[in-house]
């Protein structure tokens, strides 16, 4: 896996971890901050910087 399959991959599973924060009562400060990184991911990725997506990818594989 390249990094731009594993940064897709890795938004894609935070995506999914933030709706089920958007469902906890009390996980609105964990959801914003994994908004967070989704937003940087997506700015990485649209500016082609590589080295902000590697950043990214590992702020996003460290969400759970």
């Amino acid at each position: 896996m390249n990094l731009m399959e594993g940064l897709l991959k890795e938004l894609n599973r935070n995506r999914e971890l933030k709706t089920e924060y958007d469902l906890i009562p009390t996980g609105f400060f964990g959801s914003s901050m994994i908004k967070v990184d989704i937003d940087l991911g997506e700015k990485a990725i649209a500016s082609g910087d590589v080295i902000e997506m590697m950043r990214c990818y590992e702020a996003l594989k460290g969400n759970e």
